[in-house]
């Protein structure tokens, strides 16, 4: 998957052009590769029973596995994989879906990124130096959705599927018109990294490490294509929420269909080896480190062994935005989401991984939480 993470929505409206946010879909293109890989014993699923431990998490044991990728799908910021170890901690099964969110918002007041009029100081980091502050009335809150197109277009410019659209927030994840009525149970999207730590310590979690997320999203199978094998369609049958191009072109809206695609309720395919529902696919997931697009090298070349527990970079680096500031801050997300595809985006995989605009929500971006809480009895 290219790189896609753009100038976010809203730099565009400030800047009175089409409004664009920092993307998280790309070009990626070939068959599958089938890379060495080791086949542990099936983890064992363990639940949190909401006494001795969490409710709606899984315990995820912890251990040494190969970090990012070396497949031919892999893009250069997965690159090299390299030996990690984690602890254990407790995860959610799922994204935090839109009735928990509420439930958040309804007990502490919280009012969304979204929901509030931009921070020009937030704003000007991601756009090129001396670049003038806009009109107050240019300043109004909303967030990025994807409004796709009538017919196939040149897939290089993701600006006719993605709008920056004044009034969308997280009740209303494609604008004013839209609502998530009879959606509570799918992922809440719409959230930036503010928002989803303002969660956080309302829920007594955090959020998971980068080195955290992927080896919970492998579920055991080290160096698997993807979270559930190495097959695409095991028996035929699709196993995450994807843009499958067989049905339509990307990006291409099918009126017939009501609209936009979009998420499913949260656990609609099957679980991974630790018992986790929706690791890729659905939507992105942000987690808790900065973006270095060189990461993984840096990490790689720096360690004399395995890294015990990294944290993530000390700051952001991406260079692969034209006019944005290689050092813009971006923060990582991970797991790909419903627009990923084959020909332009294929990072529903598990060793995948994007830089976002930590200011900037989008309407294919969650989250789902961790907590370090006792082991089970099981594992203790």
């Amino acid at each position: 998957m290219a790189s896609t993470d753009s100038k976010p929505a809203r730099r565009r409206l400030l800047l009175g052009g089409a409004a664009l946010g920092t993307l998280a879909a790309g070009g990626a293109a070939g068959w599958l590769a089938w890379p060495r890989q080791r086949q542990p014993a099936k983890p064992t699923i363990i639940l949190g029973d909401g006494v001795s431990s969490p409710k709606g998490m899984a315990w995820i044991p912890g251990g040494t596995f190969q970090m990012g990728s070396d497949s031919k799908l892999a893009q250069l910021n997965e690159k090299p994989a390299h030996p990690v170890h984690v602890g254990g901690f407790w995860m959610d099964t799922t994204h935090v879906t839109n009735d928990e969110f509420a439930r958040f918002v309804i007990q502490t007041g919280y009012v969304t990124t979204a929901e509030r009029k931009p921070d020009w100081a937030t704003v000007s980091v991601q756009l090129p130096p001396g670049t003038p502050r806009p009109p107050d009335d240019v300043l109004v809150p909303g967030a990025m959705v994807f409004v796709g197109t009538h017919a196939p277009v040149d897939l290089n410019d993701y600006a006719q599927w993605w709008r920056y659209v004044p009034g969308a927030d997280w009740r209303h994840p494609q604008g004013p018109a839209s609502s998530i009525d009879g959606k509570g149970d799918h992922p809440v999207v719409q959230v930036s990294y503010e928002d989803v730590q303002a969660y956080a310590r309302w829920a007594g979690k955090r959020m998971p490490t980068e080195a955290e997320w992927e080896f919970a999203a492998r579920g055991g199978l080290d160096q698997a294509t993807y979270a559930w094998g190495n097959d695409l369609l095991p028996d035929g049958k699709q196993q995450a929420n994807y843009w499958d191009t067989r049905q339509q072109p990307f990006p291409v809206i099918n009126p017939k269909a009501g609209g936009a695609t979009g998420t499913m309720p949260a656990g609609t395919f099957p679980a991974n080896g630790y018992g986790l529902f929706d690791m890729t696919g659905n939507a992105w997931q942000w987690v808790a480190d900065w973006y270095r697009a060189d990461y993984f090298l840096r990490q790689a070349q720096a360690a004399k062994g395995t890294i015990d527990n990294p944290k993530g970079p000390a700051d952001s680096f991406d260079p692969s935005e034209p006019g944005v500031p290689a050092n813009a801050p971006k923060r990582v997300i991970r797991g790909g989401s419903f627009l990923c595809n084959e020909n332009y985006c294929l990072s529903y995989r598990p060793s995948a991984r994007r830089g976002s605009d930590p200011y900037s929500p989008m309407s294919h971006v969650g989250f789902r939480l961790v907590k370090d809480a006792p082991p089970p009895a099981q594992a203790a």
